[in-house]
């Protein structure tokens, strides 16, 4: 049975969707609905609302800023049929002469069957692993065949707000009347002469220290593990990456796949409490751990937010939200900053300023 060929649309029909609340672009007369990406679109809903009804061939590389070829591939998911011709000298169109080297008329056929669990395909890729994973795709993804698994790899946003807050702030209650106590002292277990006591004082700069700990830990974490290139010849290291954060850049906008889930992150964060256990006297490795933890919920929030949220332009976390997007979409190899950029500066990883263009 032959399948119907790509459905025409007049100009006319395309302003009237338009002025019903549709977003529809053209690109060389090819339309696309993005009306259910426009409030996630990194440079705000009101600069693509703005360009519903137009043609934005020209504007894929010239402003607002130069999309990538990632970009361009998003934009044919959201293909829905092809302008009439004669109607592309109706106002609907701008310039042509955009894109001479990208042809968006035919989608790469996909390496994996999306009907079924991924984290058991992806392996078999072999040196194919890590372009597919890095071309992403707005789709939700299953992992594993049993529902309970599945169940424990996802989560809502709020989950983890509202499993870890309440243990930070039991966590830092227990921290500082431990240090009101007088008993804590550094250096006890080599000297008594002269180790240095520890008050309850100094239990902000100690959470403090937490949280900048934290900070590093999760740039570190994000740059030599989350992207770690694994050997194309290991299906268990690839298996592993998809696991651990592949997932998250194949489909960055699957909402429940956004921060830690409670189950596995209580196992990683019992993994780091222990450490400080044995590395510092107990009330002070508390009193660094329960900061950590209240940098990882921010964290969390904050990556959820750079995904989902609609900061106002010109703000710090407008910036940051478009920093976050570049590292999706073009610079995996570099701005592993998420809550801030600071380490990407001396561990110059940094994206470049230029790849950002002054919107209009």
């Amino acid at each position: 049975m032959a399948t119907a060929g790509p459905r025409s649309f007049s100009a006319a029909e395309v302003r009237a969707r338009c002025a019903q609340g549709a977003c529809l672009v053209s690109c060389r007369r090819r339309l696309y609905d993005l009306s259910g990406f426009v409030r996630l679109h990194p440079g705000g809903e009101q600069l693509l609302r703005r360009r519903a009804g137009t043609d934005v061939s020209a504007a894929l590389d010239g402003p607002p800023h130069r999309h990538s070829e990632n970009a361009r591939r998003w934009l044919e998911q959201y293909y829905v049929g092809d302008i009439e011709p004669g109607d592309e000298q109706s106002g609907l169109c701008f310039s042509p002469g955009a894109m001479p080297h990208y042809n968006p008329c035919v989608l790469p056929q996909d390496l994996v069957d999306w009907q079924k669990p991924l984290l058991w395909q992806v392996g078999y890729l072999g040196e194919k692993y890590d372009e597919w994973v890095h071309q992403p795709v707005d789709r939700p993804i299953r992992l594993f065949h049993s529902d309970f698994l599945e169940f424990l790899s996802k989560t809502a946003w709020y989950v983890v707000f509202m499993v870890w807050t309440p243990v930070v702030l039991y966590l830092s209650w227990v921290s500082y009347t431990s240090l009101a106590q007088g008993n804590t002292r550094l250096f006890a277990s080599f000297t008594t002469e002269y180790s240095i006591p520890v008050h309850k004082y100094y239990f902000p700069f100690i959470f403090l220290l937490g949280m900048i700990l934290w900070s590093l830990l999760e740039y570190l974490i994000h740059r030599f593990v989350f992207h770690m290139k694994p050997p194309a010849s290991n299906y268990y290291l690839i298996t592993l990456h998809f696991l651990l954060h592949g997932q998250h850049h194949k489909s960055p906008f699957d909402s429940s796949r956004l921060v830690f889930p409670p189950v596995p992150a209580s196992l990683v964060i019992g993994f780091f409490y222990g450490v400080l256990r044995l590395l510092l006297p107990e009330v002070l490795g508390l009193s660094i751990f329960v900061g950590g933890l209240c940098g990882y919920v921010i964290y969390d929030m904050m990556h959820y937010y750079l995904h989902y949220g609609s900061p106002k332009k010109g703000t710090y976390l407008y910036g940051l939200k478009a920093y976050h997007v570049k590292h999706h979409f073009e610079h995996q190899k570099s701005g592993f900053g998420i809550s801030t950029r600071f380490w990407d500066y001396p561990f110059q990883t940094l994206i470049p300023e230029e790849t950002f263009k002054k919107e209009d």
